[in-house]
């Protein structure tokens, strides 16, 4: 625990909230006082950071479980295809 010490943050809601809530920046101190940097800059800096580290870091299964709500669908439109491709040789 840190006592006695102000500091600004960013905190930025999880883009996949099975594995966290959010993630928090701890902001330099010249962060915003440099010349031409602005808070909306940094912020999506920090959004981008959190996306990519998720990227990065989770199991390609994972990836593959988003799309198990699409199987069902590409199942019916190969199967489709295929009958449409019967009526058409005979």
């Amino acid at each position: 625990m840190v006592k006695g010490i102000s500091r600004r943050v960013i905190v930025v809601p999880s883009p996949d909230p099975r594995f966290f809530e959010q993630a928090i920046f701890l902001l330099k101190e010249d962060a915003l006082k440099r010349e031409g940097v602005t808070a909306q800059q940094v912020v999506q800096e920090a959004k981008e950071v959190a996306d990519s580290y998720l990227r990065k870091n989770t199991p390609a299964r994972s990836r593959l479980m988003r799309l198990r709500g699409w199987s069902g669908w590409l199942w019916f439109l190969a199967g489709a295809g295929c009958v449409s491709l019967l009526w058409l040789i005979f």
